[in-house]
């Protein structure tokens, strides 16, 4: 089903930001062979000084969630709120950002932290790992709040931004995300019902500071149904 403007929820808008809850199966920002409206260019429509925050393909764009991904995302109407917020999700300074996950399993340990090097496979460049030699430190915090069956809902609270970071540390803690075709399985997926129709990954919450004003910002978007029924 083809998603239009009028499927994004906006939590919060000023002069200078605009801070959505993205629905799952839309892309942030056009990139090669995706055809459909992107998030970015369905707020640039009606909100034109995004065309000067950021480039004419990334629009307002600060930082990214993976398409299947739903949740809280912030974007910038300014030039000014633009290099504001970048610097901020680039060092990860004053930036916090919680998201729950139906995972495959459970975690030997109720909580934890977990500290790797992630970076691309030498032979795969679309596909990350959690132990290359010369990848980038990333650290995430999970907590395991509910089981159900086969199945977990986990909350993970993550100190860096690295690409994939939450579905690499979930593979490589042996408890992969649900309907994640990527780092996850396959056959469990299709053992489930109702059988999951995306990567079951929700952005719960952000918080940052506003880059004109500095006054602390949190947002916290509902989990979908579909993460709600499956744990």
């Amino acid at each position: 089903m083809a998603l239009s403007p009028a499927d994004i929820e906006i939590l919060f808008e000023d002069a200078e930001i605009v801070v959505v809850n993205k629905p799952a199966g839309m892309i942030v920002h056009a990139a090669p062979g995706h055809n459909g409206l992107s998030l970015a260019d369905a707020l640039a429509k009606r909100r034109p000084s995004m065309m000067e925050a950021g480039s004419r393909e990334r629009p307002g764009v600060v930082h990214r969630l993976d398409m299947e991904t739903s949740g809280v995302m912030v974007f910038a109407k300014t030039r000014r709120a633009y290099m504001a917020l970048r610097k901020a999700f680039e060092s990860h300074a004053d930036v916090a950002k919680t998201y729950l996950a139906v995972l495959h399993g459970s975690p030997n340990v109720k909580s934890g932290r977990l500290e790797t090097l992630i970076g691309r496979k030498p032979w795969d460049s679309k596909r990350m790992a959690a132990d290359v030699p010369d990848g980038k430190r990333a650290i995430t915090n999970w907590q395991v709040l509910a089981r159900k069956g086969s199945v977990s809902l986990v909350e993970f609270k993550i100190e860096t931004g690295r690409t994939h970071q939450i579905r690499v540390h979930s593979q490589y803690l042996g408890v992969p995300i649900v309907g994640d075709a990527i780092y996850g399985n396959r056959e469990k997926d299709l053992r489930l019902r109702p059988r999951p129709s995306r990567m079951l990954l929700h952005a719960v919450e952000l918080s940052f500071n506003h880059p004109a004003s500095g006054k602390r910002m949190v947002f916290a978007a509902m989990p979908p149904d579909d993460i709600i029924y499956a744990s």
